[in-house]
């Protein structure tokens, strides 16, 4: 059975009993399943629906097309990614530079864990990454730098740190992707991760001194 047009990738309702909580993991079980088997352009909610082990209509009754599928996906792995890095950053018991080093190790930890299944989402992007919905997950994670650089450098103006958490994100994305592809062993995570928190962290320590200097002058 071919996919429906795309008519946008927003849930069509949320689920709001047990029953369809447990219908809705079902069939994002099963989408990370066939994802994973048969790749992205190959997947189809007819063959995540069979896999689910419930109807076609089941299915269209909370998503729309595969886009809103693959992006559900998408959306919860961006989702524990930015809970992850915002429980570290946020730790008030802890030094900002430590702070940054952990997020660091953790992000390049959880890439590595999940390297398959985000190389299948990547490919499915196409799909789903037009759509106005898409920017919003990746805007909270982005925000979650944003805000850390608020409370750890406040002397700076808002307008850098906008930039500042933008490049910060980027660099941690684009880098913890190369690494996830690239090291084989724990102690070559290691060092990757611990050369990546290097080099965010003199950044960090880079702009707390233009701070300082600016609020001294």
């Amino acid at each position: 059975m071919p996919d429906r047009p795309s008519l946008g990738i927003s849930r069509r309702k949320q689920p709001r009993q047990a029953r369809s909580s447990d219908l809705v993991a079902a069939i994002l079980e099963a989408a990370t399943q066939v994802l994973a088997e048969v790749g992205a352009e190959r997947f189809t909610t007819a063959r995540v629906a069979e896999r689910a082990g419930v109807s076609i209509g089941s299915l269209y009754q909370y998503f729309p097309n595969k886009a809103a599928v693959l992006f559900q996906l998408q959306s919860d792995e961006w989702r524990d990614t930015t809970a992850l890095l915002s429980g570290i950053l946020t730790d008030p018991e802890t030094a900002p530079g430590e702070r940054l080093r952990a997020a660091v190790h953790a992000f390049v930890r959880s890439e590595c864990a999940e390297a398959a299944m985000r190389r299948a989402l990547d490919e499915a992007a196409p799909a789903y990454r037009d759509a106005p919905e898409a920017a919003e997950p990746q805007l909270i994670g982005t925000q979650a730098f944003q805000m850390f650089l608020r409370e750890a450098l406040p002397a700076i103006p808002d307008a850098e740190l906008r930039v500042a958490g933008e490049i910060i994100a980027m660099t941690l994305g684009e880098v913890g992707e190369r690494i996830s592809e690239t090291v084989r062993t724990e102690a070559a995570l290691e060092v990757s991760a611990g050369a990546l928190a290097d080099m965010l962290c003199a950044y960090l320590d880079r702009l707390r001194c233009v701070g300082q200097a600016a609020a001294s002058s």
